[in-house]
């Protein structure tokens, strides 16, 4: 907001291929012991899928029509909504004392499938403000999600000594990654921000908010423990804003305020998962 041209320049491929990077370093530290420990039930893994692309997607439509956003601001928040959880969640997760293993699995299962999810309902919910292209974006999402985490995952097994370093400093460059990208965003959207930014932060900040309740309160009413409750919460309503920022870079080019919500987005769900998570943890 201050010197954008520090920022803006971090657009394009650039911003391509440091999702890539982030959804590959989550494929290399994914093994085996968190699916068998969550196997043992299954029905937490369910709900939390379910709750992600129900609560969501469902959320960030009736927020922009409740607050009658512009087309471009809507359609972007509806596509954050759309998107499957966020790796952040995972350490977020972590520091509320909640089951890691759980969360580990709900991302990975909601990002295999967003592949298809994701462009499908994006379409059905933002095609009456802007033209969606649905098949491009599940190409997209194919090459900045799937094939990266299957060759991580390919990597693991068949070079099991990456997996150390990778786990110590991936996760600090993933996060350097995701704030270039959303600094780029925020620096090319400065102008729109400055005049719809109370607004926008408002309804990002609701959708997320909702998220989290909603997520909460479902996991009690299926009866779940603390530990799992808190982990379906911080994974419904914790979003991967990188995968939403790509989406709407590469399929909304003509648009370029769609990708706004996305970059605000991550921010705010990082503050209130954190806040959420430090409550739990002092309790």
């Amino acid at each position: 907001m201050w010197r954008p041209g520090l920022f803006t320049w971090f657009g394009g491929e650039w911003i391509v291929w440091a999702l890539t990077f982030v959804m590959l370093g989550m494929g290399v530290t994914l093994d085996g012991g968190a699916f068998r420990e969550v196997a043992r039930d299954w029905r937490a893994v369910v709900l939390g899928f379910f709750a992600q692309f129900l609560v969501m997607p469902a959320s960030g439509w009736g927020v922009a029509k409740a607050m009658d956003l512009p087309p471009d601001f809507a359609v972007g928040l509806i596509l954050v909504a759309c998107c499957p959880g966020g790796t952040a969640s995972n350490v977020v997760t972590y520091i509320a004392r909640a089951n890691v293993a759980l969360s580990v699995v709900m991302t990975t299962c909601s990002t295999l499938a967003a592949v298809a999810v994701t462009p499908w309902l994006t379409q059905q919910l933002a095609g009456a403000y802007l033209e969606v292209d649905g098949w491009g974006m599940f190409f997209t999402t194919l090459q900045v999600v799937i094939f990266p985490v299957v060759i991580g995952v390919f990597l693991h097994h068949k070079f099991p000594g990456l997996h150390k370093p990778i786990a110590e400093f991936g996760p600090l460059i993933s996060v350097l990654l995701i704030c270039m990208i959303c600094a780029s965003i925020i620096g090319n959207g400065r102008d729109a921000i400055l005049e719809n930014g109370g607004k926008l932060l408002l309804a990002v900040a609701l959708v997320h908010s909702l998220g989290f309740l909603l997520g909460w309160l479902a996991a009690k009413v299926f009866g779940f423990a603390k530990p799992e409750a808190r982990a379906i919460s911080i994974e419904v309503g914790m979003q991967n804003s990188g995968l939403a920022a790509v989406l709407a870079k590469t399929h909304f080019a003509a648009n370029p305020l769609t990708a706004v919500p996305a970059a605000i987005s991550s921010v705010t769900h990082s503050l209130i998962g954190s806040l959420l998570a430090a409550i739990w943890r002092r309790n």
